[in-house]
């Protein structure tokens, strides 16, 4: 259907099939007609004739403004992208041992970026012979969870992965 790297489609004498069903610019079907016939009737209404299906038998082609149909599709496009929000994963690092001041400033961190949208992975990097205490690191990020039940959902529950152990947070569906 592409006729190349910016999805453009054929048009006018770029259509190759000798036959097409044509579609009027009201939208009625024309019937099978040959490709010569089809583009005298585009240029009697002062339009394109554009092949919207290229893959039926026979190929589908449609008699409209083919300029003003690519500007409503850019923004159709544009509209999209601007309504489209985009989610990003902040990271929180903890420690097994950490002191409950810094774990409340963490908490209030996480608050703040689950209250901006952003989903949050919380780990916990095990160092030495830390690793042998996991459920220290378990507790600690239950317990992180937890502070934030109100705001946020758990996405991921805590799992190892390597030398840390991750839980990951997504803010609450309204």
């Amino acid at each position: 259907m592409a006729k190349n790297k910016f999805n453009e489609l054929f048009t006018n004498e770029d259509i190759r099939a000798k036959e097409l069903r044509v579609i009027d610019p009201e939208g009625e079907q024309l019937g099978v007609i040959s490709k010569r016939d089809a583009l005298d009737r585009a240029e009697e209404a002062g339009l394109d004739l554009v092949l919207v299906s290229p893959n039926a038998k026979p190929p589908v082609a449609r008699i409209m403004d083919y300029g003003k149909y690519r500007y409503q599709q850019q923004r159709k496009a544009r509209e999209q992208r601007k309504n489209q929000k985009t989610i990003q994963v902040k990271e929180i690092r903890l420690s097994p041992t950490i002191d409950e001041n810094d774990f409340q400033t963490k908490v209030r961190q996480g608050k703040k970026f689950i209250d901006k949208g952003d989903k949050v992975k919380v780990s916990i990097r095990f160092r030495g012979r830390a690793i042998t205490h996991k459920d220290l690191g378990r507790e600690v990020l239950e317990r992180f969870a937890s502070e934030l039940a109100d705001v946020a959902t758990v996405e991921q529950k805590p799992k190892m992965e390597g030398r840390s152990m991750q839980l990951q947070l997504a803010p609450k569906e309204d």
